[in-house]
Parts: C-alpha cells; sequence; structure tokens
C-alpha cells in the first residue's frame, strides 16, 4: 500500500512538474521571443515572483517521491524510481544554478534597462529552461514506466486466480 501511495504522489508531482515545464517551453518562452524587450522582462519578473514556491514545491516532492519509492522497491523499480529521482534533483539544480542567476539579473534589468549582450544572456536561459524541461519529462516518463511495470506485475499474478474462478 506504502508503494502504490508513494507511486501515485510521484507520477501526480512529476506529471505537474513536467508539464509545467513543458507549457512554459511551449508557450511561455516563444511568448517572450515574441514581445517587447520591456514586456517580457516585466511578465517574467512577475511570473517567476509567483511560481518559484509551486515550482520548487513540485520539485521537491517528485525527488523525494521518487528516491522514497526507490527505497521501498527492489530490482529494476528501485533503479528506475532512483533514476527519476536524480532527473528531478538535475532539474532542481538546473533551476537553481542556471535559471535563478538569470532571473535575478532580469528582474534588475526590468527595473532599469537591459545592458548591452542580454540576448546572449536570454539565450542561456533559453537552454538551462530546455534542459529542465527535458529531465523533468525523463522523470515522468521513467516513472510512467515504473507504474506499468507495476500494474503488469499485479495483473499476473492475479490472472490465474481470476481464470481458475472462471473455470472450475
Amino acid at each position: 500500500m506504502r508503494t502504490r501511495l508513494l507511486l501515485a504522489v510521484s507520477l501526480l508531482s512529476t506529471g505537474l512538474l513536467a508539464g509545467a515545464f513543458g507549457y512554459g517551453a511551449a508557450n511561455l518562452v516563444p511568448t517572450f521571443h515574441a514581445v517587447p524587450i520591456g514586456m517580457r522582462l516585466d511578465f517574467h519578473t512577475e511570473l517567476m515572483e509567483r511560481n518559484g514556491i509551486t515550482m520548487q514545491a513540485a520539485m521537491a516532492v517528485s525527488a523525494l517521491g521518487a528516491l522514497a519509492l526507490a527505497a521501498l522497491t527492489r530490482g529494476r523499480a528501485r533503479v528506475l524510481a532512483a533514476a527519476a529521482g536524480l532527473l528531478t534533483v538535475t532539474s532542481f539544480l538546473v533551476t537553481r544554478f542556471g535559471n535563478v542567476p538569470i532571473n535575478g539579473r532580469i528582474k534588475q534589468w526590468a527595473a532599469t534597462s537591459p545592458p548591452a549582450g542580454h540576448a546572449e544572456i536570454l539565450r542561456r536561459w533559453d537552454l538551462w529552461n530546455d534542459v529542465r524541461t527535458c529531465t523533468a519529462t525523463a522523470a515522468f516518463a521513467v516513472l510512467i514506466r515504473v507504474a506499468l511495470r507495476h500494474a503488469g506485475a499485479r495483473a499476473s499474478t492475479s490472472e490465474p486466480a481470476t481464470e481458475t474462478r472462471r473455470n472450475p
């Protein structure tokens, strides 16, 4: 029961994390590129103010859930759950050391003006965003694999009993 609950929490939190990053990469980033720089900086700053706590919480629950799942399982499921946890930790580290420092610069630029060469710094933010989106999505895909293996194992252990009852 604990394993199923942890799997559900891990899938939900990691799916939300990957979905949020995926939505951002597919919709917000292209919008950032389509609007004037001042508008992008203002919107980016406001967005980071609002989603900082949400995204950190999703990353923490995802990582801790997957790593706890790894501790409670064995074999291939353990390896896969640990890999998902490490991928989520990678998303956190990329965010913390790649995107967050640039977000601080963007906040300063929104209050003043962007410096010469700001386009290269914004491209770096986009690159880090792509990396964390890929690692979060990969973590979610790995956890889906764990869930499918878990469901398959449960189905294969319950099928003979079901067939026995149907064919006395």
